[in-house]
């Protein structure tokens, strides 16, 4: 960091009032523990006083806050052979992208540690959680009223509202965020200035204004129009990777791509990449004649989009991950949905990050009200794949689309989700599934009835449809519905 905005820093904080529970000053104390400790302390309560970052400074002195020198040095600090910085970043829970800064302030040793605030757990050390009371570091769970309102906090603060890059200049601005593909996405006229820029960015909440002509660049901004995503390093992981494999498993893979511009501007370059590994097939169910992609470029755009959206960005370490396998794509995000799985299709959908979801809307990224899946859904059928799975892990959503099979090569699974979904599709639209319906679902000859009814039973036996009307007695006539109609 600059040397200049570390001085200014320094002297920003040294002429506070008084230690506040943000801000810890030291003279010499070095005691790894203790450093820990203060950590977990200063980024839980940094969270509470709404704060992005907290500090530890060395070399000013904690009664007048006056500016005396250290004789610590942290890179030169060893716990068993191990630098200081690792140790410490290994006992943190999750781990938090601090920083050491070591420079020079009027011939005078000073260290900062700039330390971010927690963002969705608190921070713990050696398994302990700490705050700042005061000017007193103590345990959390001492505090029960603390620790509720730090929990209401992680629920109520959206990803995109986070600062990606803080305090710089707007240079730095410029030069890290693509503005020419904003304003050509939004079709607006670039502004010929660089306020009328900064200005636009700033009521995008792409940026936020800050004193002394400095810029927070937010998460929004960064992941949506970072010109790299690498040069962001709470953002850097969440980039979107492809990885191609030669065959059904991950034994050896052919090819791997990981995006690394901003998800607004690299979203079509991904798309266009997978399509372009994808198979193709002369003839597929009920698609036209023609040599077709084996999978509807619908169905990728769709789940990609989805996986962007829908991902919990507070899960660090991963990011969205495309897999094409010989028999199989399958798409995995971080977090879990908030609906189940099983109503993907009928309910509208809910996000954990409302102001991505909104901008990509606007530049037609994504569907606006929530028809997406049903689009997914549609495509996969008139193609005649096997229906898409949805499947949650502890921590991550992961749909798979299956390349073409034969109704006679599907197993019973295969067969009782591609009718529950058929059913969810045709409830939706204002209509039921019948038995004729589902023939052409899977192309079975009408004097092949029976195979439907097979399915038909074998997905009411699981309990996943149910008849529209149990009075009726003709199976000839039935209508379905799915079992939440």
């Amino acid at each position: 960091m600059d040397t200049a905005y570390l001085e200014s820093l320094l002297i920003g904080l040294a002429s506070l009032p008084h230690e506040t529970e943000w801000v810890e000053f030291k003279l010499n104390n070095s005691k790894p523990d203790d450093i820990g400790e203060y950590l977990s302390a200063l980024s839980n309560s940094a969270t509470l006083h709404g704060k992005n970052t907290a500090y530890i400074i060395w070399g000013v002195e904690n009664s007048n806050h006056a500016i005396a020198g250290t004789t610590f040095k942290p890179r030169l600090e060893k716990i068993n052979n191990q630098e200081l910085e690792n140790w410490l970043a290994t006992q943190l829970s999750p781990r938090i992208n601090f920083k050491i800064y070591e420079f020079s302030y009027e011939s005078k040793n000073i260290v900062i540690f700039e330390i971010p605030r927690a963002t969705h757990v608190p921070v713990r050390f050696k398994a302990m959680e700490y705050i700042r009371v005061g000017t007193y570091k103590r345990l959390l769970r001492d505090f029960p009223e603390k620790e509720r309102e730090l929990w209401t906090l992680f629920s109520l603060e959206p990803f995109e509202k986070g600062t990606a890059l803080e305090c710089v200049t707007a240079d730095v601005v410029i030069t890290n965020i693509n503005y020419p593909a904003y304003f050509d996405l939004t079709k607006q006229s670039l502004p010929d200035n660089r306020d009328g820029i900064l200005q636009r960015l700033i009521s995008e909440r792409l940026i936020v204004k800050k004193l002394d002509n400095l810029f927070d660049i937010t998460n929004l901004g960064g992941i949506l129009f970072a010109k790299d995503l690498r040069t962001f390093e709470r953002l850097s992981r969440k980039a979107i990777r492809v990885v191609i494999y030669k065959d059904k498993n991950r034994v050896k893979s052919q090819r791997e791509q990981v995006g690394v511009k901003g998800y607004a501007t690299d979203y079509e370059a991904i798309v266009g990449f997978i399509n372009d590994q994808l198979p193709k097939n002369e003839q597929i169910g009920q698609a036209f004649r023609k040599e077709e992609r084996m999978y509807p470029e619908i169905t990728i755009r769709e789940l990609v989009a989805n996986a962007i959206i829908h991902q919990d960005f507070n899960i660090s370490g991963t990011g969205p991950l495309i897999e094409i396998f010989s028999d199989r794509i399958e798409i995995t995000n971080p977090g879990v949905p908030l609906i189940d799985t099983m109503r993907f299709i009928d309910e509208p959908p809910r996000s954990r990050n409302e102001d991505l979801a909104a901008f990509m809307r606007r530049i037609n990224i994504c569907e606006e009200r929530g028809s997406g899946i049903d689009k997914v859904v549609s495509a996969v059928e008139l193609f005649q794949l096997p229906a898409p799975e949805f499947r949650v892990t502890s921590n991550h959503t992961k749909v798979t689309l299956f390349a073409y099979k034969k109704l006679a090569d599907m197993d019973k699974a295969d067969r009782v989700r591609a009718c529950y979904q058929h059913a969810c599709l045709r409830y939706v639209s204002n209509d039921y599934m019948t038995n004729s319906s589902l023939r052409e679902r899977f192309s079975i000859k009408d004097e092949n009835y029976s195979m439907a009814s097979r399915i038909i039973a074998d997905t009411i036996d699981v309990g996943l449809v149910k008849p529209y009307d149990p009075e009726n007695t003709s199976r000839k006539h039935a209508k379905y519905v799915p079992f939440w109609a």
